[in-house]
């Protein structure tokens, strides 16, 4: 046994120093055509001024963002699938991320005057958008999804079952309420409300970095300090409440959390899919179910695939950084279909 936990501190360690090493590379690729020695210098305030720039104003809060999104979303992930009992859940199962993009659109394109008086003058329009706003608004919504959606399952006893079809449905309705508001919009303020959709780092400031380590550090303390009630609610709510822990609420607090976690980061860097999906499943294929382990084995997987993910957006664009939305869902999606044919191979076996 001892062996067998030697073994997995061991792959967390290299987990880890994989992540440095990825993040670390990632400062130093860009499509911008500067050295290593001047990129160096740069990231340390010295030599031109336009690289320094973008060393320590793009390139080291981007690659900060890639770490601490990578690990929030993989952590809201697996939290997500050990609750609901689904291995299929993720960081949007309760309708978070359409919550975010109902609010980003009325934040677009109806606050900044998309439809009421900036016509098609692209320049009316980023006058009157301002990009923090657009995030707090994104995030009040998320938060107020997140209540609506486990209020309701409070009230129906709040089963597994019950919290997958309310965050079903109140997506449903968030998805429709956008498409009302974009069937109205001007060309430019759809346009950029799509684009607010695909998730970029290059939007991550350093007050952007601060907000979401802040939270993910709390998320992430208090899902490790109860790792071992998350382990008692993998074998069934009956076996869970034998040992004393009280399902209904732990459910209701653990969603809460992981949920306001996925909210701080699509608030402020849009949609990055599949994160929460492939992550928390490499982690358990390594590490097994014990939470102490697959807690910290999802957190530097995530950190790792979106800081790659990123990497190859910013070299693969031929000069402009495709969102890294777009890397992580060409992805994952086939991670996801594989999942879905594992699972009906092993049924139909069984």
């Amino acid at each position: 046994m001892r062996k067998l936990l030697n073994k997995k501190f061991t792959i967390l360690i290299v987990l880890f120093f994989i992540m440095i090493i990825l993040f670390i590379f990632s400062l130093f690729v860009g499509s911008s055509k500067i050295s290593f020695s001047e990129s160096l210098n740069a990231l340390f305030g010295n030599g031109q001024k336009n690289h320094i720039i973008i060393m320590q104003n793009i390139r080291l809060p981007r690659a900060i963002a890639a770490l601490v999104v990578g690990c929030g979303l993989a952590v809201a992930g697996l939290i997500m699938q050990t609750t609901l009992s689904n291995e299929m859940a993720s960081p949007s199962t309760l309708g978070v991320s359409n919550a975010a993009t109902l609010g980003a659109n009325i934040s677009i394109i109806v606050l900044a005057g998309g439809f009421l008086n900036t016509g098609n003058n692209v320049q009316n329009f980023f006058n009157g958008n301002n990009v923090f706003s657009t995030s707090l608004i994104a995030f009040v919504f998320s938060f107020i999804s997140v209540l609506i959606t486990l209020g309701l399952c409070k009230i129906k006893s709040f089963s597994k079952e019950t919290v997958i079809l309310c965050g079903v449905a109140m997506a449903a309705i968030w998805t429709a309420l956008t498409s009302l508001i974009q069937f109205y919009a001007t060309d430019v303020s759809l346009s950029a409300a799509i684009v607010w959709s695909f998730g970029d780092l290059a939007r991550a400031t350093y007050q952007i970095d601060l907000i979401i380590l802040i939270v993910l550090l709390i998320s992430i303390t208090f899902f490790f300090i109860l790792s071992n009630r998350y382990n008692a609610m993998l074998a069934g709510d009956d076996i869970a409440k034998s040992v004393g822990v009280n399902v209904g609420r732990f459910r209701f607090i653990s969603l809460l959390i992981a949920s306001l976690l996925t909210a701080v980061c699509i608030a402020n860097i849009g949609i990055i899919g599949f994160v929460g999906i492939i992550c928390p499943h490499i982690a358990k294929k390594i590490f097994g179910y014990n939470h102490k382990y697959t807690i910290w084995g999802s957190v530097l997987l995530g950190a790792i695939l979106l800081l790659v993910s990123d990497t190859l957006a910013r070299t693969v664009g031929n000069g402009s950084a495709i969102p890294v939305g777009i890397i992580t869902s060409l992805v994952g999606a086939p991670f996801f279909l594989y999942i879905i044919f594992r699972r009906k191979r092993g049924d139909k076996n069984a």
